[in-house]
């Protein structure tokens, strides 16, 4: 998806990055090889966008212009409806294990508004800083989320988890990416990272963690997985 958007409006001017958030370069490699894309396609396996510009979820994005500045800071990014997830309103729940059916329930709730991100999306491209979606320093300042310590040290838990993983201690990261899940509990992406290792796909219950895809999204709701895009 993201790459036909690339398609229509690099000509105009615009170019997309597309980063995938895997401690493990080798799980994303695959999709992004099936894309083709034309565009820079990069593998954050510290999920440093998380840390610098307070990405907790995806797909977000961080429209950055000309001169290097931010003019809409991070917020949901859906290019499009993804057919994947689309997927799941079709299937009969009846059909599935009950634990596949209730994620499926709840995923059927998530909420995301693709047509108003790209219609803002094509209008600065067309408008540039005209566009009344290219917002002032100010405004984004604002919309921008605080940075706490407990962020922060969220972040390096998260890093050190990483290092630990890669470098063969896997026991070890679990601790320090338990201890980034309680630091900053609404980053899904440290979440869903850790939980993936453990039960892929389906990031369901383990030893290793005490939450869940599952458990945790019925907590917040899963109609508030993403906040809603505030133009």
């Amino acid at each position: 998806m993201w790459q036909e958007l690339r398609t229509e409006l690099h000509p105009l001017g615009l170019e997309i990055v597309t980063v995938a958030l895997d401690v493990e370069p080798d799980d994303a490699r695959p999709f992004i090889e099936a894309a083709h894309p034309d565009h820079p396609s990069l593998i954050d396996s510290t999920h440093r966008v998380d840390e610098l510009f307070g990405v907790v979820n995806v797909p977000n994005g961080v429209w950055i212009d000309e001169e290097g500045m931010i003019v809409r800071p991070v917020e949901p990014a859906h290019p499009g409806l993804n057919p994947v997830t689309e997927s799941f309103r079709t299937i009969d729940l009846s059909t599935l294990p009950p634990d596949v059916a209730q994620i499926l329930e709840e995923a059927r709730k998530i909420k995301s508004d693709p047509d108003v991100y790209v219609t803002m999306l094509r209008d600065w491209v067309e408008r540039g800083v005209r566009s009344v979606y290219a917002l002032s320093p100010d405004e984004v300042i604002s919309r921008s989320q605080p940075r706490p310590t407990g962020a922060a040290t969220a972040a390096a838990h998260f890093e050190l988890g990483e290092y630990l993983h890669r470098t063969g201690d896997h026991a070890a990261a679990i601790g320090h990416w338990s201890e980034a899940h309680r630091l900053q509990p609404d980053n899904w992406t440290y979440k869903r990272q850790a939980w993936n290792f453990e039960d892929p796909v389906r990031q369901g219950h383990t030893d290793a963690y005490e939450g869940s895809w599952y458990e945790d999204i019925k907590k917040i709701g899963a109609e508030n997985y993403y906040p809603p895009i505030v133009p």
